[in-house]
């Protein structure tokens, strides 16, 4: 499985858009740590998730 992101990278997850834009934490294996705005954090088994990278997002 090819991931990407790295550490740092914005993401959202298009099946819970309401979990707002996350921060990507760390990623080990096939499981991405990401801070999400409206919903905290959350390990995302990228296999079962496809997590959408957000380019030049503004913070």
């Amino acid at each position: 499985m090819l991931i990407d992101f790295e550490p740092g990278d914005y993401v959202k997850n298009p099946t819970n858009l309401d979990w707002g834009t996350g921060q990507v934490q760390s990623i080990i294996g096939n499981k991405v740590t990401v801070n999400f705005e409206h919903f905290g954090k959350r390990v995302i088994n990228v296999e079962i998730v496809k997590l959408e990278k957000i380019e030049n997002e503004k913070r």
